[in-house]
């Protein structure tokens, strides 16, 4: 599960291309964060999602109408896993599925786990493809990660 998570979070912070379409605000805040998510994705970090969530909900409250489900799905599957994590008083740039820290309870390994195949599931993936592909199409500007 861990190598999957930091699968899909590396894939969504490569080639991201965070979506434009909503006037001028939704493709100036695109523009707007892309030092951000680039230096995110620079780091290398498996948590990069996580760090990357306050731009993505800027972004989703910016979104336009015809990839506002997308946005909604993929910033709140991030903040699932966010929150199980943070709930379980794990820090996720160490956690291991493998090796839980000690006293990590059943339900907590449960909560992290159920989060991250979410967030692996193939409608995020389709809700980030999508989110990718509608700024391209309007704002003209990928958001390189």
């Amino acid at each position: 599960m861990k190598v999957a998570v930091a699968s899909l979070m590396t894939a969504a912070l490569v080639p991201v291309v965070a979506g434009c379409g909503h006037g001028q605000s939704y493709c100036d805040a695109v523009r707007d964060h892309q030092s951000d998510l680039g230096s995110i994705a620079s780091r290398g970090d498996r948590t990069a999602l996580i760090q990357a969530l306050p731009v993505f909900e800027d972004l989703r409250a910016k979104a336009p109408d015809d990839v506002a489900d997308d946005w909604d799905l993929l910033v709140s599957r991030i903040q699932a896993l966010d929150t199980a994590l943070t709930n379980a008083d794990v820090d996720p740039a160490t956690y291991d599925p493998r090796n839980p820290p000690a006293g990590l309870s059943a339900a907590d390994r449960s909560a992290i786990r159920s989060a991250a195949a979410q967030l692996a599931a193939s409608d995020t993936e389709g809700a980030l493809t999508a989110v990718q592909q509608e700024v391209l199409d309007v704002c003209h500007t990928p958001l390189e990660l």
